[in-house]
């Protein structure tokens, strides 16, 4: 029988905070988002490997202080609010000029509002040539993030599946936990290739169903999100 040709219907990801699996690996992350306002410093720098939930983290901040994310050529108006709250997502990556930085962050570390960026180093080891950027960002308090845990993978994974109304049992979840990539955004690419795959095949999503998925390798997952859509639907043993 011919597989069936599974429908690019969206799915979209939810950043909300109630969606945070919590682990041993980002309780001390969470826990910070969690206490503000209530910060000791207005500066909060969460540190972590690619995959590990800092842009969740981030967004969900965002939505509970109405924080503004920040690109090249937003500061000045933002800092023109008398509380302003902002967001920088991969401060080690981000395409701001070093001036527009040490704006923002300067006008936090005075008391002029909050800023919560995301990054994969540490802010001692930024290489920005602006000596009081790099002072400024080295006082900061950091929240670091380990690479996910079995709980915190297990975690995201239900969750995953649980969007896409997919019933997945604790053997196929854990065959799943093991032997993929320990990375959240990888666990997001399993589920909807997996999504797909079963749509496809018309078969539950189990333990034989999965071994098809990760053997393609991550490319080829990769390869058939991007290119058949986000929506790749669902399972026993």
């Amino acid at each position: 029988m011919p597989a069936q040709i599974p429908l690019d219907l969206p799915h979209q990801a939810s950043h909300a905070r109630d969606d945070i699996v919590l682990s041993g690996s980002n309780r001390l992350a969470v826990e910070a988002i969690d206490s503000w306002p209530a910060w000791r410093h207005s500066v909060l720098v969460v540190v972590g490997p690619p995959g590990s939930g800092k842009t969740h983290l981030a967004a969900a901040w965002a939505e509970r202080a109405g924080a503004v994310p920040l690109g090249r050529g937003g500061v000045s108006a933002l800092l023109e609010q008398a509380d302003f709250h902002a967001v920088i997502d991969d401060i080690d990556r981000t395409d701001m000029a070093e001036d527009e930085l040490f704006a923002i962050v300067n006008a936090a570390r005075l008391g002029g509002g909050t800023l919560l960026a995301t990054s994969r180093r540490q802010p001692r080891e930024l290489p920005f040539a602006l000596a009081d950027l790099r002072s400024r960002l080295a006082a900061a308090t950091v929240a670091e993030l380990g690479a996910p845990d079995d709980e915190l993978l297990a975690g995201v994974l239900m969750k995953l599946f649980a969007d896409r109304q997919i019933d997945i049992d604790a053997k196929a979840l854990r065959y799943l936990t093991e032997r993929m990539e320990r990375s959240l955004d990888e666990a997001r690419l399993l589920v909807a290739a997996a999504d797909r795959e079963a749509l496809a095949s018309k078969e539950r999503v189990t333990r034989r169903l999965l071994k098809r998925v990760l053997d393609r390798g991550e490319e080829a997952v990769r390869h058939q999100t991007v290119v058949s859509g986000p929506y790749p639907a669902a399972t026993e043993e």
